[in-house]
């Protein structure tokens, strides 16, 4: 069984795209964004996957890759074009070569145009593939800079692209009006750009005549994405689990704590309750030492916690309390967790309890 996820990077409009083979829990992680590490690490992490793979579709010019973290992490092999010019890569792949998951694979096409070190991932059954920034939905990639050159982008986009069955869906790195997908037939005939009965002249006419601007972090993507993302100095440590204790980052943007952890360290923490007074006081109890602030007073009453010392928050269930780590981050403390399950899990796990039901 393929797993497959399409995850979204607001401020620059890029698509990665998390594929795994359930069976050997492999996989393969396209065109990472760096400031997105965390978010795809914890969803590596739940799926229980291996991460055998970063691959890029090329050096891109509008946000900075997260390879080297991913490296950094999981172990996972850089991958990128031989003619892409990017250093620090542990696999320079080639057209026809194919990246392995598992049984199953991405076989690579060669799709210059956009830069030259351009490719496409096509699928093992040509199911889907991944265009990068040769064909993006009704659109295709800029060429007036990176190498680009319009006459190889069409070619590019005809000969391995919209050349696959008409039913492959088409997933691009960057998309700016919400759109998610495509598939080869619609491209071949709603494409302004290349569809229809669009010729190579009209192409490079309409590509040569589209005065965009260039992207706006181009001085600094460019540089870090020709040595895989790898940052300067001590440019990773933010993204790095807190020194304080084994939090882990979830997928849903949140940092946890587990309730064996802070029973052991339950001296050195500062416990924050969120529940109402009823509840705290209630058939589940509370934790010893636990500051009661509901949530709803949370973001006024910020200067009661001592902040000198990790802070966890508390509730029922998790929920809650995952949403006050979100309050507190926004008031600038920035060392703070969710206890993993609530009060719930404390209570099943046999965990001291001050009051509540036996």
């Amino acid at each position: 069984m393929l797993i497959f996820r399409q995850l979204f990077d607001q401020e620059s409009g890029t698509y990665s795209y998390l594929l795994g083979d359930l069976g050997s829990s492999e996989a393969v992680l396209i065109d990472g964004v760096f400031e997105q590490f965390r978010r795809d690490s914890a969803l590596i992490e739940e799926l229980g996957l291996e991460l055998r793979w970063a691959a890029e579709t090329h050096c891109h010019a509008d946000h900075v890759t997260s390879a080297w973290l991913l490296k950094e992490k999981f172990g996972a092999a850089i991958a990128v074009s031989h003619s892409a010019g990017i250093s620090g890569a542990d696999c320079e792949f080639k057209h026809g070569d194919k990246i392995q998951f598992g049984p199953r694979y991405l076989e690579v096409r060669a799709t210059p145009g956009h830069t030259s070190g351009c490719v496409t991932f096509v699928l093992d059954d040509e199911s889907a593939a991944f265009t990068g920034d040769t064909l993006l939905i009704r659109g295709c990639g800029r060429t007036d800079f990176q190498e680009g050159d319009p006459h190889q982008m069409y070619q590019s986009i005809w000969s391995q692209i919209l050349s696959l069955p008409d039913n492959t869906k088409l997933y691009p790195a960057h998309d700016y009006r919400g759109l998610t997908a495509t598939t080869v037939l619609e491209e071949k005939h709603y494409n302004p750009r290349c569809g229809g009965d669009t010729d190579e002249g009209d192409f490079v006419g309409y590509m040569d005549n589209l005065g965009l601007a260039h992207p706006k972090r181009l001085d600094i993507a460019v540089p870090a994405n020709l040595r895989c993302g790898k940052p300067d100095g001590e440019g990773a440590m933010s993204l790095r689990p807190p020194p304080w204790g084994p939090a882990r980052f979830t997928f849903a943007g949140i940092w946890e704590i587990d309730p064996q952890w802070v029973e052991e360290n339950i001296k050195n923490i500062c416990i924050v309750d969120v529940r109402d007074e009823q509840e705290f006081k209630g058939p589940l109890g509370h934790v010893p030492g636990a500051a009661l602030i509901p949530i709803g007073e949370l973001a006024e009453r910020c200067d009661e916690l001592d902040t000198s010392k990790p802070i966890i928050t508390v509730c029922r269930s998790g929920a809650r309390s995952a949403q006050a780590t979100v309050i507190l981050r926004r008031a600038e403390i920035d060392n703070v967790a969710n206890l993993a399950g609530g009060m719930l899990r404390w209570r099943d796990l046999g965990l001291p309890t001050i009051g509540g039901a036996n």
